[in-house]
């Protein structure tokens, strides 16, 4: 049997990863059924993505009202001023984030990001105090490198990694008001 081309390899693990970001959960079985695939073309296509970091990793999707926390979208624009590398290296090390876990606030997205802001921050914390608290922190942490934060408490997702909210129809109440 001769080999797929390159086209149809890479149309494959984009059937495997679009299933995948539904539900990262579902059996291999049940993804090579979806897909028309063998059992085992389907495991050796998500071994070969996990290896080559395409998928870092897999996360649960849940509902923060419910676990008595609110989402947050903090929005950081950086002056002009040069980071040191020390600095660099505090982004880039998991310190900030451990301690933070540890008072409540919990990290689930952070992009680097071209436009008016540089850096987008997408956490979850039980209360706007938790999160002015934290962006006194950075402004200590960082001073002289941010000229501005603005902070967006998320009202109603609609759509969370890919995922359709199955609240969906509750959000007609936010669009009467």
């Amino acid at each position: 049997m001769p080999k797929s081309s390159k086209d149809q390899i890479d149309e494959d693990e984009k059937k495997i990863i679009r299933l995948l970001q539904k539900n990262s959960e579902e059996s291999i079985d049940k993804i090579a059924k979806r897909c028309g695939f063998s059992r085992q073309k389907v495991w050796r296509i998500k071994k070969k993505l996990e290896e080559n970091k395409i998928i870092w990793g897999y996360h649960a999707v849940i509902e923060e009202d419910r676990m008595e926390m609110k989402m947050y979208q903090i929005l950081i624009k950086k002056t002009p001023a040069p980071m040191s590398k020390d600095i660099i290296d505090v982004m880039l090390s998991k310190d900030i984030r451990k301690e933070l876990e540890k008072s409540g606030i919990i990290f689930y997205n952070s992009f680097y990001t071209q436009g008016y802001f540089d850096w987008s921050l997408c956490i979850t914390a039980t209360d706007i105090i938790k999160v002015k608290k934290f962006i006194e922190f950075l402004k200590i942490k960082f001073e002289n490198l941010i000229s501005d934060i603005q902070v967006l408490e998320v009202i109603f997702p609609l759509l969370k990694s890919g995922i359709d909210n199955p609240n969906l129809t509750d959000f007609r109440e936010f669009l009467t008001i």
